[in-house]
C-alpha cells in the first residue's frame, strides 16, 4: 500500500469495501468495522482521513496501530487480523487496516458482552444478531456498518468451509412461497410464516436454505431484511 493506493482508495469514496476514520477513536467503534468488514466482502479502513475524503492524518502511529490490532483480537470473535500500512500522505501520516473476507464467520463483536465475552456465537436472542450473552454480529450495507439480523447471522455461519452440506426439499410450503413471489416481489420471514401458517424459526430455516441454493436473494436494508427470487421459478 503506497500513497497511490491511499489516493486512489480516497477519489473512490466510502462505500461497501472503503471507511473514512478521522482518528482512530473507541476500539468499540473500531471492532464494529473490521468485524463487518471480515463478515461481508473485505474492505479497507482508511484512519486519518475525514468523512469528505480531507486527510487529517494520525497522531501516535504505534500507539494508535495497537489499539487497532487490540480491537480485533480482543473484542472481536474470532478474532480479526487486519493487515496494517503507515503511509506517509503530504507530510502526514494515515494507517490502512485492511480486512481480508473471512473464512471463519461470523465473527461476533464482544464489546457489549455482559457475560464471561467469549462470544461464543450461539446468535440467539432477540432476532436481531444480538446473542443472549451481548454480543453482536455486523456487516457492511452500502457505506455503513449495521447489525446483521438472525437470518444473515444464519447464512453467514452456511458459508463457512466446515458447514455442513445443504439439504433441501421442494414442499408445499416452498410452492406456496413461489406461487405468492410469481404476484409479489418481495417477502420478509414474518410475511412467510403467516402465508403458510408455521413458526418465524421455521420460515427463517427455509428462507435461508433457499438462499444457500441459489434459489433466492436476501436484500439487507438498515432496519430489516427481505426475500427476493434469484430468478423465474417459470422459466425455469
Amino acid at each position: 500500500m503506497d500513497y497511490k493506493d491511499v489516493l486512489r482508495l480516497i477519489e473512490e469514496g466510502e462505500g461497501f469495501e472503503v471507511e473514512f476514520k478521522r482518528k482512530v477513536s473507541t476500539p468499540e467503534k473500531i471492532a464494529r468495522a473490521l468485524s463487518a468488514f471480515a463478515n461481508t466482502k473485505g474492505g479497507y479502513v482508511l484512519f486519518g482521513v475525514d468523512d469528505d475524503g480531507s486527510i487529517i492524518g494520525v497522531e501516535s502511529e504505534k500507539s494508535e496501530v495497537d489499539l487497532i490490532q487490540h480491537a480485533g483480537s480482543h473484542l472481536c470473535f474470532p478474532e480479526v487480523e487486519p493487515l496494517i500500512d503507515i503511509v506517509p500522505f503530504n507530510g502526514k501520516d494515515v494507517i490502512v487496516a485492511y480486512v481480508p473476507e473471512s473464512d471463519n464467520k461470523p465473527h461476533y463483536y464482544t464489546g457489549e458482552s455482559n457475560g464471561n465475552g467469549n462470544g461464543n456465537g450461539n446468535g440467539h436472542g432477540n432476532g436481531s444478531g444480538h446473542a443472549e450473552d451481548g454480543t453482536r454480529v455486523y456487516i457492511r450495507v452500502n457505506d455503513k456498518t449495521v447489525m446483521a439480523s438472525r437470518e444473515v447471522v444464519k447464512i453467514l455461519r452456511d458459508e463457512r468451509p466446515d458447514a455442513p452440506p445443504l439439504r433441501f426439499e421442494m414442499g408445499e410450503n416452498e410452492k406456496r412461497l413461489f406461487r405468492y413471489l410469481d404476484q409479489n416481489e418481495r417477502i420478509t420471514t414474518r410475511e412467510f410464516s403467516r402465508l403458510v401458517n408455521i413458526s418465524e424459526r421455521r420460515a427463517m430455516r427455509i428462507l435461508v436454505s433457499l438462499v444457500r441454493a441459489g434459489v433466492m436473494r436476501i436484500h439487507t436494508l438498515e432496519k430489516c431484511d427481505f426475500f427476493t427470487m434469484a430468478y423465474d421459478v417459470s422459466r425455469a
